[in-house]
């Protein structure tokens, strides 16, 4: 099982913006355009402050819990990234054509990690628009299994390949290239 919890930057952060949004509204009160910060600053400390205090997310190998909810790994049917990373917005899109909003705000290479393992453990799922098993690189399944041949790559010109050839051939039929050691060291 693996948690994932919201980062703690989120809660000092959004108590610093609702004490900048105090400070502004106390300004506010002599010079009234400070009122115009003092309400951005507030909106910005609830927005910090409802991300910070998010359920936990818990992968499990048969399902995911957001907060108390449970979603089995077979009912994903896809699953698409929004641009956001951090924190990270993912849509779920279940059997039943429910759609599932899962925001985590953690650390960069912790929403990367979840992103990886939901696409991972959501084996019958498209992820963003394409199948699984095309999405991972594997083969897809089809009537006539063929060994795809590994690409040959060039790595010397073709005279050189000519003089290896000759040189291969020649030691072939010698049985070995150096003169010197022609049958004494055996």
């Amino acid at each position: 099982m693996s948690r994932y919890v919201p980062a703690r930057h989120y809660v000092s952060f959004g108590i610093v913006a609702m004490a900048l949004a105090g400070f502004s509204a106390w300004l506010g009160l002599s010079w009234t355009p400070a009122f115009v910060p003092s309400v951005l600053f507030f909106l910005t400390a609830s927005a910090l402050l409802a991300m910070a205090f998010r359920p936990v997310i818990k992968v499990y190998d048969a399902h995911i819990e957001i907060g108390k909810r449970v979603i089995l790994w077979q009912d994903i049917r896809r699953v698409d990234r929004t641009g956001w990373i951090s924190p990270l917005v993912a849509r779920l899109t279940l059997y039943d054509e429910e759609r599932v909003l899962v925001v985590y705000p953690g650390e960069v290479d912790c929403c990367k990690h979840l992103l990886r393992t939901l696409r991972q453990m959501a084996t019958s799922a498209m992820i963003d628009g394409v199948p699984y098993r095309q999405y991972w690189g594997e083969l897809l399944a089809s009537g006539d299994p063929k060994q795809i041949a590994a690409p040959r790559y060039r790595v010397l010109r073709p005279e050189d390949e000519e003089e290896v050839e000759r040189l291969y051939f020649l030691l072939k039929t010698v049985g070995h290239i150096d003169p010197r050691n022609s049958g004494d060291e055996r």
